[in-house]
């Protein structure tokens, strides 16, 4: 359909270009004259310009036979003056006459020249076309190829959050259930909630920040469960309005750092972590203390893979500081939605 649209754009142009040259040349009431010149020649300069776009170019240049292409070019622009020139015998009275007294004729040579200038005009103005739409069909197959290359590093960031929280995640409900604890249930229950919102939200592009919080929540309620006395947790928040949207799991990172490595079992010191929304500006911030026994010497892809999903689509419109001492770790994320 587009390339029968193009076609059909190009022959409405070319129309338009012709009659107005008849126009503005039969304006002294040589209309005949006009029509011979234009029509006639036209038809020719068109045929150049569309053999050498449509044949020459992508046949010899794309093949890259210089050469070739070169000699191409020179037998088009000669054999169309030849065309010409038999053309303007016929309306020699017409074209070929030349000054006021009309006893003079162009031959052979003069036309040749004049017609290789024109001839060579429109070979010229070919191939500037043929190079821009290449340009521009180049430029929009290097953005698909980006746009295909970034989904496809996001649905591979994607992939790798999932089994790292299951992970985790298990080996906590592990722990309960060696302890035949009685909390077991609940985290199992806790953790199938959290597994819904992450097969099923975080395949789309955003969600409701609201749910991303929800998520966050029993996050930290499935945590909690872990410690014997409990985890103190002080979440604030604050100004979130329903339409906000978020990319989904960007938050997740920060809060299961703390858990990971921090303390949260001293209810003098509990993990804060407070978020708060200011004309669509996301401020979301983690502190807690550090702790030398809750250390994962398992590495992990949280905050790098955080980064890499920041930088791909909020690029230029966050911040991320990580301010980390021998006891405390802070980090600040302020993001505009």
């Amino acid at each position: 359909m587009n390339k029968l649209r193009t076609a059909f754009l190009h022959v409405f142009i070319w129309i338009a270009i012709l009659l107005l040259f008849i126009y503005v040349s039969s304006r002294n009431g040589a209309v005949k004259d006009s029509i011979v010149i234009f029509l006639y020649f036209g038809l020719v300069n068109i045929a150049i310009f569309y053999i050498n776009y449509l044949y020459i170019l992508p046949n010899y240049l794309n093949s890259r036979r210089y050469l070739g292409c070169t000699l191409s070019i020179i037998l088009l622009v000669l054999f169309s003056a030849c065309v010409k020139y038999a053309i303007a015998s016929i309306f020699s009275e017409i074209i070929l006459v030349q000054g006021h007294n009309q006893d003079y004729y162009v031959n052979f040579w003069e036309y040749l020249f004049i017609a290789t200038i024109t001839g060579t005009f429109f070979v010229f103005l070919s191939t500037a076309y043929k190079f821009t739409v290449d340009w521009f069909l180049n430029e929009k197959i290097r953005k698909s190829l980006e746009n295909e290359k970034l989904s496809t590093e996001l649905a591979f960031l994607r992939s790798q959050i999932n089994p790292h929280f299951l992970f985790n995640s298990l080996n906590n409900i592990y722990s309960l259930a060696y302890q035949q604890s009685e909390k077991t249930p609940e985290a199992i229950l806790k953790l199938s909630e959290i597994m819904r919102y992450m097969l099923e939200d975080s395949n789309e592009p955003k969600v409701p920040l609201h749910r991303e919080i929800r998520y966050l929540k029993n996050y930290i309620e499935l945590q909690t469960l872990r410690f014997k006395n409990g985890a103190f947790v002080d979440f604030g928040i604050k100004a979130v309005e329903d339409q906000i949207q978020i990319i989904p799991l960007i938050l997740i990172a920060f809060v299961e750092n703390a858990f990971k490595h921090g303390i949260v079992s001293d209810a003098d010191h509990p993990v804060k972590i407070d978020l708060q929304v200011q004309h669509n500006l996301m401020i979301f911030e983690v502190w807690n203390l550090k702790s030398a026994q809750n250390k994962d010497n398992t590495g992990g892809i949280g905050l790098s893979n955080v980064k890499r999903r920041l930088e791909l689509l909020y690029e230029g419109r966050y911040e991320l500081l990580i301010d980390e001492t021998i006891s405390t770790y802070y980090c600040k994320l302020a993001l505009h939605l």
